[in-house]
């Protein structure tokens, strides 16, 4: 019997405008009514995920945030909180800041989220996740032990592959992953989504049976290998599609909404 249902936010649960569709909101509004557990598994903060959840009237479910870097209950408890080491976080900084001009870096700690300084990119990032940048020296940060979940670059697609082949080299420690070709997202080694899904599922007494998970790309991976009923986004890229249980619509067509009545989760 299905208790848990995991999304992917971008490009599954929300449009391309990053809004979803009717049949997507009722969907996951259904199985909270029921009881069940629905979860938003994503490299957002939980800053830019609650906003999602109250633009739908739908209480805050558990979110596993960071790419599984933070994981947080319904009543946002912190179960799993996992920093990039401060040596880490230094370096990496020092080295973007020496090697690299015209970028715009991100620094979120927890259910904070810093920045040096407001440019054009940090505003378009404002408006699209509806939470609050907080400026602040990272130097400082660092040397008040307020250590980084994950530091994102925004920047021009040719210097941010050049930065994850660079990064991803010299630091092995790190995930350094780009998330779409002008953004950079580095985090822990030790997390992916299917690590965060795991510590969900242990805390709630669940097994990979009891979930369904949605993902539409190929940071979804490794949480569509993990659970069994994993579906794919009809938006996905064929590699992905193939590596899940099954594929639904799109997110612009309400994807979610179609496999949940499909297999008798909700009812249309």
């Amino acid at each position: 019997m299905i208790k848990i249902i995991l999304s992917d936010i971008d490009g599954t649960f929300l449009k391309n405008d990053k809004t979803p569709t009717e049949l997507t909101a009722k969907a996951a509004k259904s199985v909270v009514a029921q009881g069940l557990k629905f979860v938003f598994v994503s490299a957002r903060m939980p800053e830019a995920i609650y906003p999602i959840t109250d633009a739908i009237a739908m209480a805050h479910t558990p979110v596993i945030s960071y790419g599984g870097g933070l994981v947080l209950t319904e009543d946002e408890q912190i179960i799993f909180d996992k920093k990039i080491s401060l040596d880490d976080a230094k370096n990496i900084l020092a080295v973007m800041k020496e090697s690299w001009q015209d970028i715009s870096v991100n620094y979120y700690a927890g259910r904070r989220w810093f920045v040096e300084s407001v440019d054009e990119r940090i505003e378009h990032e404002i408006k699209i996740t509806k939470a609050t940048a907080q400026i602040h020296s990272f130097d400082n940060l660092l040397a008040e032990n307020i250590l980084p979940n994950k530091i994102m670059i925004i920047c021009n697609p040719p210097t941010c592959k050049d930065m994850e082949s660079q990064l991803g080299k010299k630091f092995p420690a790190l995930n350094v992953v780009r998330s779409a070709p002008h953004l950079l997202e580095i985090t822990d080694k030790s997390i992916s989504k299917a690590t965060g899904i795991e510590i969900l599922l242990k805390h709630y007494g669940f097994t990979l049976d009891d979930a369904i998970a949605f993902g539409d790309n190929y940071n979804d991976v490794e949480m569509l290998q993990l659970i069994p009923q994993s579906v794919a986004m009809g938006n996905a890229p064929d590699d992905v599609k193939k590596l899940a249980h099954a594929v639904t619509d799109s997110n612009e067509d309400s994807g979610i909404y179609t496999y949940l009545v499909k297999i008798g989760v909700i009812k249309p």
